[in-house]
């Protein structure tokens, strides 16, 4: 692509705050446009070193940017999304759990001509998934292992009275589908989400989440079953510092997603 696409940050937390750095540096091809952040004073402050320090501006106004990266607390998904696609932009989400009960957005970008892209995040092996999925699939699962503070406060541990504070040992907290995981573990599973629309939907997605005291790296196993492959795949994420419940990893991935929108050679489908 010739020109320079610009990207509107949501959120300066571990993931928006850690791209928005990597973009004042220099991107080929894309501009840091402008962030929107809850706390403006903490903002201004983190924004203090950049060489091109952008606007700290509304969820809104963020649209205009050519590219929206959602880097935000999944409670304000809706916001950032619905702001973007009416303005037919690329939409960038990391809180892809949010994206599973609001398909509705991807009907609408259809309308707007904006575009929905996922990026792999924490993940591994979503180009293999696809590739499964355009044949024969039969199963896909992914067990999630998580250090037990890296879970704290997720929706479905707090209904159902778990403490994982208190686990000494592996132990299974949640088994079902990815809608459900998503909706009950919004800041842990958007990597099953993902899994899931690269492959056969959030209802057939097998989703195991551990709380294990004895890891320290978020780790998650796919297994996939496909009449042209089988795919077990493990990858080991670093906790970042700022957030554990999202892994150093994530941030990076979302980079290597806006090169891939405006590099002239692009490697994997």
């Amino acid at each position: 692509m010739s020109r320079t696409l610009t990207v509107g940050i949501a959120g300066l937390g571990a993931i928006g705050l850690h791209l928005a750095r990597a973009l004042d540096a220099g991107v080929e091809g894309l501009r840091l446009h402008s962030v929107a952040a809850r706390d403006h004073a903490k903002a201004r402050d983190n924004l203090a070193g950049f060489r091109n320090p952008p606007p700290i501006v509304d969820l809104a106004a963020l649209a205009e940017a050519d590219i929206v990266v959602e880097a935000a607390p999944a409670a304000i998904f809706e916001a950032v999304a619905t702001a973007a696609i009416a303005r037919g932009r690329i939409f960038v989400p990391s809180s892809v759990g949010a994206l599973l009960p609001r398909m509705h957005l991807v009907e609408e970008a259809r309308r707007t001509g904006a575009r929905i892209v996922v990026p792999t995040g924490a993940l591994l092996g979503l180009d293999a998934v696809r590739a499964a999925a355009e044949g024969e699939v039969s199963s896909v699962t992914i067990q999630t292992r998580k250090p037990p503070r890296g879970l704290v406060g997720a929706p479905y541990l707090e209904k159902n009275g778990i403490d994982v504070m208190a686990v000494t040992e592996p132990k299974l907290i949640f088994s079902g589908n990815a809608f459900d995981a998503a909706a009950g573990f919004p800041a842990n599973v958007n990597v099953a989400a993902a899994l899931a629309l690269a492959g056969i939907g959030p209802q057939r997605t097998t989703v195991e989440i551990w709380a294990d005291p004895t890891v320290t790296r978020n780790t998650h196993t796919i297994r996939v079953e496909a009449a042209a492959a089988r795919l077990t795949m493990t990858i080991e994420n670093v906790p970042s510092e700022e957030n554990p419940r999202t892994g150093k990893i994530t941030p990076l991935s979302i980079l290597a997603c806006l090169r891939g929108l405006t590099s002239t050679l692009k490697v994997g489908s």
